[in-house]
């Protein structure tokens, strides 16, 4: 009988993370040469610049920016969300390791629907986690409705340089030269061949400030990081 596959994006991708977060913190901060530090920090700064306190991390992960949120704002609380029952273990020995403990706490569930109260927070962050989502309309629809009103969404996600070289050099480093080493150190090959391919298939810059517009978000803005290899995409909840 012929097998047939009912797994859902969402099953897929929660299945890949799982497999690749023993390694996956490691292997982000080599492969982006640490710059993924700085980009993060850039983050914070937009975030505490808003006066924000109460704070919704979605696809959180191994927790990098939640923890860089809470210590960059003082007085602040995260709670970070994400589909991997073992990237959120590597998030809570990351959290616990600091003392954080008491500042973020951490829940499984699909972006889609987060389970938080309408209007329960000031602000949102996603950082590398759209591409991956099942679906981006409703998850942005589900961020509209839990960010008060007034308050920010900002959103760091890589994309495809438009300079013709840098793009070129991007694209080997990323479709080659990556999953060589994510794979060998990961023993994942097939993730790091779908992430740079998930890259591929986002939306462009104007396109995607347009689906964020299409959710309700008001003075949608989006600000290129090192030659385009990544966005930063700040919006507000009017």
């Amino acid at each position: 009988m012929k097998h047939i596959d009912t797994d859902t994006q969402h099953d897929k991708v929660r299945r890949m993370f799982d497999d690749i977060a023993p390694t996956y913190d490691r292997l982000n901060h080599i492969l982006s040469f640490n710059i993924d530090k700085l980009w993060r920090r850039r983050v914070v700064r937009i975030v505490r610049r808003s006066g924000a306190k109460r704070i919704l991390d979605l696809a959180t992960g191994t927790g990098d920016l939640a923890i860089a949120l809470a210590r960059g704002i003082r007085d602040s609380s995260v709670c970070g969300i994400d589909l991997s029952p073992q990237m959120l273990t590597e998030a809570r020995r990351k959290i616990a390791r600091l003392g954080l403990d008491e500042r973020i706490t951490l829940a499984e569930c699909r972006a889609e629907n987060t389970m938080l109260p309408t209007a329960s927070v000031d602000a949102a962050t996603i950082g590398f986690g759209i591409r991956n989502f099942e679906n981006r309309e409703a998850a942005l629809a589900e961020l509209h409705r839990t960010i008060k009103s007034g308050g920010v969404l900002v959103i760091l996600e890589f994309s495809t340089p438009r300079n013709p070289i840098i793009g070129w050099l991007y694209g080997l480093y990323s479709h080659r030269i990556l999953p060589a080493i994510g794979g060998m150190v990961s023993h994942h090959r097939g993730a790091y061949e779908y992430l740079p391919a998930s890259v591929d298939k986002f939306p462009a810059p104007a396109q995607f400030r347009a689906l964020l517009e299409s959710a309700g978000f008001t003075n949608v803005r989006s600000h290129s990081q090192s030659c385009g290899i990544a966005q930063i995409y700040t919006a507000k909840r009017a």
